[in-house]
């Protein structure tokens, strides 16, 4: 027996070294990249736009039409997980950087905040960076990343693009713990990527070029942009352009003479002076008649928010609602598009369940006495907001209680 040979108990024998995971090509490869745009291992993501210009930055951006959509995807699974939320430009900008607000304090130490660069060439690699360099989905885990400081954390991003033209606009992230360590959050932010995409194409469409433009939430006298002239019309001529907008197949006389005044004693002679007045400011070009339409397609706001509607992005629908419909307007054909858009969207709302958007409806000027609102409101926002909400919803509950008194008392009068 080789007394230099151990038994086959393997007493004596030397453990071998410990063997490293191989590091992932594309993690490789990043890394290279960052080490040839000479990124400091322990230095920050330098922040390049002040509020202002982070402020134009964001209203300027394709991507912005996006977030209320994107919001509603991510939202809640940042909060809850006690992730971040991130949207950058091609760049690599960060433009919103929202959540878990105990994370978004932690995630200021390393600059990751909206306004930083958080390209590769700046910031090494990281998820939406090196998404953004190689264009495709990515997660980084931990050591993965370049920089020491960002160790501790994990990141999934995807790219997002033009969906008319395919340029990139930015990219979609998640940034946590350890819990984003699965397949399961690149899955997530490829998911959110397609969704932002197929809604760019959804609510910023190719358009006509100048195609007219007509603005009547929360007007009651409406806009239209048409031929390079931004007209502001008046009651009657807003109300015919309303209803013709929401019937491009045409309105006979008899019908849109019903739509627009109550006082069934109005003649048709009335209706055509107006339709008259009203092709001499358009042009007889936009206004036919034999029924009366309108030859060309217009953008109009409130066609806009019921098409989000129909396409679930109930966010971005509420953030278009200017408010009512032509709100002083009594013209039948109005108030009734006027009563089915609010209620529309005020039910998406109820049925969501969103604190955030039933407090941006409860709140605002149509909303501040909506009782239906308020109760939903009164069961979803977070405890410690509860009483203030509880505190309005009593109100509304007594003023309504008060006003039922009084019409009872009033009829009971009568009877007597």
């Amino acid at each position: 027996m080789d007394s230099g040979r151990s038994s086959g108990s393997g007493v004596g024998r030397q453990a071998p070294p410990p063997v490293s995971p191989p590091v992932r090509p594309l993690v490789a490869e990043s890394w290279r990249r960052s080490a040839r745009a000479r990124v400091s291992p322990d230095g920050a993501a330098p922040v390049e736009l002040d509020e202002e210009e982070l402020a134009g930055h964001r209203e300027a951006h394709p991507l912005a039409v996006a977030m209320p959509m994107i919001r509603e995807l991510m939202g809640a699974y940042a909060r809850d997980g006690e992730h971040l939320l991130a949207v950058c430009d091609a760049a690599g900008r960060m433009l919103w950087v929202e959540g878990h607000p105990g994370t978004l304090r932690k995630a200021r130490a390393m600059n990751f905040v909206a306004g930083a660069r958080w390209s590769e060439t700046a910031a090494g690699t990281n998820a939406p960076g090196t998404a953004i360099a190689v264009d495709r989905p990515v997660q980084v885990c931990a050591a993965e990343h370049f920089r020491r400081p960002v160790q501790r954390w994990t990141c999934a991003a995807a790219p997002v693009h033009d969906p008319h033209t395919g340029r990139l606009l930015g990219a979609v992230d998640v940034t946590g713990g350890d819990g984003l360590a699965h397949p399961h959050s690149l899955a997530f932010v490829q998911a959110v990527a397609r969704a932002a995409e197929s809604q760019l194409a959804l609510l910023s469409p190719v358009a006509a070029p100048g195609r007219p433009r007509l603005t009547a939430l929360g007007r009651d006298e409406a806009l239209l942009h048409v031929a390079g002239r931004r007209l502001r019309l008046s009651r009657r001529h807003s109300e015919i352009l309303v209803i013709l907008a929401q019937r491009p197949e045409g309105v006979g006389g008899d019908e849109l003479l019903t739509l627009l005044y109550e006082d069934e004693s109005v003649t048709p002679v009335t209706l055509r002076a107006e339709l008259s007045r009203l092709r001499g400011l358009l042009g007889p070009e936009l206004l036919a008649s034999r029924p009366y339409r309108l030859a060309e397609a217009v953008d109009a706001d409130f066609a806009t928010v019921d098409r989000r509607l129909s396409s679930g992005a109930v966010a971005t629908a509420l953030a278009d609602y200017a408010g009512p419909l032509l709100p002083g307007s009594r013209a039948p054909g109005v108030v009734r598009l006027r009563e089915r858009l609010a209620g529309r969207l005020r039910a998406a709302l109820v049925d969501r369940g969103d604190p955030g958007l039933l407090a941006d409806w409860a709140y605002s000027t149509w909303g501040e006495d909506d009782v239906t609102v308020w109760r939903a409101l009164a069961s979803a926002v977070p405890a410690a907001e509860a009483p203030a909400v509880r505190a309005r919803l009593a109100a509304l509950d007594a003023e309504l209680s008060a006003g039922a008194t009084v019409l009872q008392r009033t009829v009971a009068h009568h009877r007597r």
